[in-house]
């Protein structure tokens, strides 16, 4: 993330925070980099890949740590109460005094051990591994918010249609009120424009409910206070890219971040396999140690020179050899495991990579059918607009009846909202085919 980037970000996290806090809070303009920005910063499931990787970074530490020296100290204080005696012959000698307190330190060092090497090795990928997971959680992220963003601008769009519609409506129903106080409309067709009505206000309601369902599902994606309280640009749906070839870049496989993630698990396995390969070779590490002990009648050991306590040391130093011969072919077993597991992951990426392409080329066609719809769509809507106009001409003039106003409204309706889906659609396809060439972030741009 660049510095301006970074700027604008905090930016608007301040702006969304101060609009959070209170009832007389400013109403944030949400554009989409907004939301993408807000939810790489605040969204529960980015949050714990990245405390995942900071976990990896810490199991790394653990395994390294089992190549450093191992340092341990001991001590211990012994009261005998009764004193152990050993009999030779006639005679009964005491095993030892009363008091005995010993102090000392243990040394360890690996020289050889593969596993422990093996395992260094294999914990290092797995940082790579959570970073590459934390990466693919954002994309995730950011495709839902993207989607859940335009998929909100569209059910705003078909509320605005519906509100030009109540009101076309309902100047239609105050001419035929007045056509009907003056005998020159039937009761029957005044209920029919007031039943169409009430049956459009009553599609408002459920669209007002779906608009806030879906603005508090944003909010829950993004990781914003549902209390939030926040508006849309209106010029965020309308931004077609008419040439879907500039979309289009260059598919690479290999940098698509969930086949990196694949191949990241395949080494992580071949790693397994090796550290089970590795209990076959032996293992050598350098010990030693130092001890000090006092030993006495009475409890003054402590005493300085004053003590009659009996005061030795002792130290070793030597080496450690462990040579594995037979364990029942345990290990055998083991390593046959982990070939095994590593076939599966391979048949798992062949999977995948060729799904990968699919969604490409799917996404392709997809946004390149969708930039025709959207021109079709657009004709129609004119084409509506002006079968309503001469409709309602022509029943202002006495030369249609109201049943064909009714129609050509409603048909105008349906115009304008088959153009809304189709722009959603063309906008989910965009956001697919930019997931499908791992280009997702460059909507934060």
């Amino acid at each position: 993330m660049n510095i301006h980037l970074k700027i604008k970000s905090i930016a608007v996290l301040l702006l969304l925070a101060f609009s959070a806090g209170g009832a007389k809070a400013q109403t944030v303009n949400l554009t989409l980099q907004d939301a993408l920005n807000y939810a790489l910063q605040n969204n529960e499931s980015i949050k714990k890949a990245k405390l995942e990787v900071l976990n990896g970074e810490y199991k790394t530490d653990e395994i390294r740590a089992r190549a450093l020296p191992q340092l341990n100290g001991t001590g211990t204080l012994t009261d005998q109460l009764i004193i152990p005696q050993l009999v030779v012959g006639d005679q009964v000698f005491k095993m030892g005094r009363q008091w005995n307190a010993n102090a000392g330190v243990n040394f360890s060092q690996q020289l050889f051990n593969q596993q422990v090497f093996t395992g260094l090795k294999a914990a290092r990928a797995g940082e790579s591994y959570y970073n590459l997971n934390a990466d693919l959680t954002e994309e995730s992220i950011l495709q839902q918010v993207a989607t859940s963003y335009y998929q909100l601008l569209v059910t705003r769009e078909q509320l605005k249609t519906i509100d030009a519609n109540i009101a076309s409506i309902s100047k239609i129903e105050n001419t035929v009120a007045d056509q009907f106080k003056n005998g020159l409309a039937k009761r029957i067709d005044l209920d029919r424009v007031r039943v169409n009505l009430t049956n459009v206000k009553t599609q408002r309601e459920q669209l007002a409910n779906a608009i806030i369902q879906q603005e508090n599902v944003l909010k829950y994606y993004i990781g914003m206070p549902v209390q939030t309280e926040v508006s849309f640009p209106d010029t965020e749906l309308n931004k077609i890219t008419t040439d879907a070839e500039t979309l289009s870049a260059a598919f690479n496989l290999e940098q698509l971040t969930q086949y990196q993630l694949l191949k990241k698990q395949e080494e992580l396995l071949n790693y397994q396999k090796k550290a089970a390969i590795s209990e076959y070779y032996p293992s050598l590490s350098l010990t030693g140690n130092y001890a000090y002990t006092a030993t006495s009648d009475k409890f003054d050991m402590f005493k300085g020179g004053n003590s009659t306590a009996t005061k030795y040391d002792a130290s070793a130093i030597g080496l450690s050899l462990n040579i594995p011969i037979f364990d029942g072919f345990a290990r055998k077993s083991r390593v046959k495991q982990a070939e095994i597991q590593i076939q599966q992951m391979q048949e798992d990426i062949r999977s995948v990579s060729n799904s990968l392409n699919l969604a490409y080329k799917n996404a392709n066609l997809s946004i390149k059918n969708n930039i025709n719809t959207i021109s079709s769509q657009r004709e129609n809507v004119q084409l509506a607009k002006e079968v309503y106009s001469s409709t309602q001409n022509n029943y202002n003039n006495g030369l249609a009846p109201l049943t064909d106003l009714l129609s050509a409204e409603t048909a105008l309706v349906e115009a304008q909202n088959s153009y809304n889906q189709a722009l959603l659609n063309y906008k989910l396809a965009e956001i697919q085919l930019i997931q499908s060439n791992g280009n997702i972030k460059s909507l934060l741009n």
